[in-house]
């Protein structure tokens, strides 16, 4: 294994075919090799170096599977949008820390405008969405947190590559 370090690519560095690659990951990353470099129009080699040069310069983090939350236990989707009033430093680490000891919280952004946080939960059902939300409102003071049901996924897909 090699000790340099490889920069992070950018977008610009992405070309039509790295794109294509990508399309095809995004959408099965289960793909074989030898059927996805024909798809792109290349032999297997500097398809796999493609591949893995994208990976080292940071843009494939992962290969996973999409899984459906429904068939797991976990049909109910809820959008939290978290406001504070305190932005301190030791606020922030123990928000963070909140955040990732709570296995519900499958999604969480920082925001600008009116709030501050969206947390994206997934829970079984609604007794389980309020005692989820007892225990935030206990680890943490907020100054308002704010609850929205989906009522139905219409899309859910990568980013537009």
């Amino acid at each position: 294994m090699s000790n340099r370090t490889v920069p992070e690519l950018r977008a610009v560095d992405l070309d039509a075919i790295d794109r294509a690659i990508l399309r095809l990951l995004a959408k099965d990353c289960t793909t074989s090799l030898a059927t996805m470099a024909k798809q792109v129009g290349l032999s297997a080699t500097p398809c796999w170096k493609r591949i893995k040069r994208m990976e080292e310069g940071g843009v494939i983090t992962g290969r996973v599977a999409t899984l459906s939350p429904e068939a797991l236990g976990y049909p109910v989707s809820v959008f939290v949008s978290v406001e504070t009033s305190d932005h301190s430093a030791p606020w922030l680490a123990k928000f963070a820390e909140t955040v990732a000891a709570m296995p519900e919280i499958v999604g969480s952004w920082r925001m600008s405008g009116d709030i501050d946080y969206l947390l994206h939960v997934m829970v079984p059902d609604i007794p389980s969405y309020d005692a989820f939300y007892r225990r935030l409102i206990a680890a943490i003071p907020l100054r308002n947190v704010s609850s929205r049901f989906a009522m139905e996924r219409l899309k859910m897909g990568p980013p537009p590559i």
